[in-house]
C-alpha cells in the first residue's frame, strides 16, 4: 500500500512537472526556433537537401569504374549434344558459367566533371532555398507573435477602462443620490459601460484567436496551456533608419539567401550548358571482361548408382574410361579447377563513340541550355530589383509608422488631458454626461490606436533590421 502511494505521488509530481514545462511562456526567439524545428515545409526542404547530397554522390560515382559480376547454371536432360565434345549423349548435363566486366570512361567531353560541379551547385542551391524558407517562416512567426502581444495589451487596456468606468459609475450614483447629478447622467455612463463590455468581448476573442494562430504555426495543439512572454515591450529608437536605403540594400545583397539562390541557379544553368556541349564530343571508354565455365555429366557408374562426373569422365558398362575431349593432349581426367583454367577467357580493349548526326537533338539541347541560362540571369536581375523594392518599401513604411506612432502618442496625451478635465467638470456638475462620455471614448480610442501604432512600427522596424542582417529578437 505504501509503495502504491509512493508511485501515485511520483506520477502526480511528474504530471505537474510536465504541465509546468508545457505552460512555460515562450519568447519570440523560442517561438521562431520551435517553428523552424517543426515546420513541415522546412522539413520537406531539408529532405531536398538530403536528395541533393545523394545526387552529389552519384555524380562522384561517374568517375569510378563500373564492375559487374554474373553467373549462370542450367541443366540439359535427355539426348543432348555435349556442348564441349559435340557428341550426342543421353545424359543430364550441367553447365555453369561465370563472368566479370569492368568499364571506365576515359574521355566523355568533360561531362562527368561538369555533372559533379553541377551537383555541388545544386546542393548549395537547396541549402540556400532552405535558409530562405527559414527566413520567411521567422518573419511570419514574428508577425504572429507581435499580434498576440498587441491583442493582449488592447485587452488589458479594455479591462482597466471597464474598472475605471465602474468606479466612475459608483461615484455618479452617489452624486445622483446627493442631487448633484441627474439620473440621465447615470444612464449615459451605464450605456458607455455596456459598450466597453462589448469591446472587451471582442478584445478577448482577438487575443484567443491570435494565440491559436501562433500555436498552429508552431504545431501546438494544447492552446489552453500555451503562453508567450507578455512583458511590456519598449519602443526601440530607430537608429537603423539613419542609414540610407541604398546602404541597407547593398548590405542585404551580401547575405540574403534568395539572392544567393538566384545567383547559384545561374551557375547550375551554366553547367547544364557545359554538359550539353560535352555530348557533342567523342566518347572514349575502356573495358575488360573475364569469363570461364565448367561442365559435368550425371552418368551411371557401376550398378544402380549415379555420380556427377566432370568433363572427361565417362562411365561405360560399369567401367570408368577416359574419353577424348577438346584438348587431345589431355592425359588425365579434368577436375573443376582444371576446367576453370582451361575454359577461361579475357576480353579487353577501347571503344570510341563519335556523334555524327542525332536528329539535331544534341544541338537543340545546347540551344535550350543557352535559353535556360539567359532565363536564370534574368531571374537573378529581377530578384535584385525585387529586393531593392522590398528594402525601400520596408524602410519607408518603418519611417512612416514611427511618425504615426509619435502622432498617436500626442493624440493620446491630448485626449487624456481632455478626458481628465471633462471628468472634473462632470463631477462638479459643469458638464453633462453625454459630453463627458464623448471625451472619455475619444481618449479610449486614442489609447488603442497608440498601441496599434506601436506594434505596427515595431514589426516594420524588425523587417528593416532583418534586411540589414540583425537577428529577430526583442529586448
Amino acid at each position: 500500500m505504501t509503495r502504491m502511494r509512493q508511485l501515485f505521488t511520483g506520477l502526480l509530481l511528474m504530471g505537474v512537472f510536465i504541465l509546468h514545462a508545457q505552460s512555460e511562456p515562450l519568447s519570440l526567439e523560442d517561438c521562431v526556433n520551435m517553428a523552424l524545428e517543426k515546420n513541415i515545409s522546412i522539413k520537406q526542404s531539408e529532405l531536398d537537401v538530403q536528395n541533393a547530397g545523394i545526387d552529389k554522390l552519384n555524380a562522384f560515382g561517374n568517375f569510378l569504374p563500373t564492375v559487374n559480376l554474373s553467373a549462370s547454371h542450367f541443366w540439359n536432360n535427355g539426348l543432348n549434344q555435349n556442348i564441349t565434345t559435340g557428341l550426342l549423349e543421353n545424359v543430364t548435363t550441367e553447365f555453369s558459367s561465370f563472368q566479370g566486366n569492368v568499364g571506365v570512361d576515359i574521355f566523355k567531353g568533360l561531362q562527368n566533371i561538369n555533372q559533379y560541379r553541377r551537383a555541388q551547385l545544386n546542393l548549395l542551391a537547396q541549402q540556400y532555398r532552405l535558409a530562405d524558407m527559414a527566413d520567411d517562416v521567422s518573419l511570419f512567426v514574428a508577425n504572429a507573435y507581435l499580434q498576440v502581444v498587441l491583442n493582449k495589451e488592447i485587452l488589458t487596456v479594455q479591462q482597466k477602462q471597464i474598472e475605471t468606468t465602474q468606479l466612475e459609475l459608483k461615484r455618479t450614483k452617489e452624486l445622483v443620490e446627493a442631487g448633484v447629478l441627474t439620473a440621465r447622467d447615470l444612464y449615459e455612463l451605464e450605456a458607455n459601460l455596456a459598450t466597453q463590455e462589448q469591446s472587451l468581448v471582442v478584445a478577448e476573442n482577438n487575443f484567443r484567436l491570435g494565440k491559436i494562430n501562433l500555436a498552429q504555426l508552431l504545431l501546438i495543439t494544447d492552446y489552453e496551456n500555451f503562453e508567450i512572454e507578455l512583458e511590456d515591450f519598449s519602443v526601440p529608437f530607430p537608429s537603423i533608419l539613419e542609414n540610407q536605403p541604398k546602404e541597407i540594400f547593398e548590405q542585404a545583397l551580401t547575405f540574403r539567401n534568395d539572392v544567393k539562390l538566384a545567383e547559384t541557379n545561374i551557375g547550375i544553368a551554366q553547367k547544364d550548358l557545359d554538359i550539353a556541349k560535352g555530348a557533342l564530343y567523342p566518347r572514349l571508354s575502356g573495358f575488360y571482361s573475364y569469363s570461364t565455365r565448367i561442365t559435368y555429366n550425371d552418368r551411371l557408374v557401376g550398378t544402380g548408382t549415379f555420380s556427377s562426373i566432370p568433363l572427361g569422365y565417362v562411365a561405360d558398362s560399369g567401367a570408368l574410361v577416359v574419353r577424348e575431349v577438346e584438348n587431345s593432349m589431355l592425359a588425365a581426367p579434368l577436375s573443376f579447377a582444371d576446367q576453370f583454367s582451361l575454359y577461361d577467357g579475357h576480353n579487353f580493349g577501347l571503344q570510341l563513340s563519335i556523334p555524327v548526326f542525332n536528329g539535331k537533338s544534341l544541338s537543340n539541347a545546347v540551344k535550350r541550355s543557352k535559353v535556360n541560362l539567359q532565363r536564370s540571369k534574368n531571374l537573378f536581375s529581377q530578384q535584385q530589383l525585387d529586393l531593392e523594392t522590398s528594402v525601400n518599401q520596408a524602410f519607408n513604411d518603418s519611417k512612416g509608422s514611427y511618425k504615426l506612432y509619435e502622432a498617436a502618442l500626442k493624440t493620446e496625451n491630448a485626449t487624456r488631458r481632455a478626458a481628465d478635465d471633462a471628468l472634473e467638470r462632470f463631477q462638479a456638475g459643469a458638464m453633462n454626461s453625454f459630453d463627458y462620455v464623448q471625451a472619455k471614448q475619444r481618449y479610449e480610442a486614442a489609447v488603442s490606436e497608440a498601441i496599434r501604432a506601436k506594434f505596427d512600427y515595431v514589426f516594420k522596424l524588425k523587417v528593416v533590421e532583418f534586411y540589414f542582417g540583425l537577428p529577430l529578437e526583442i529586448n
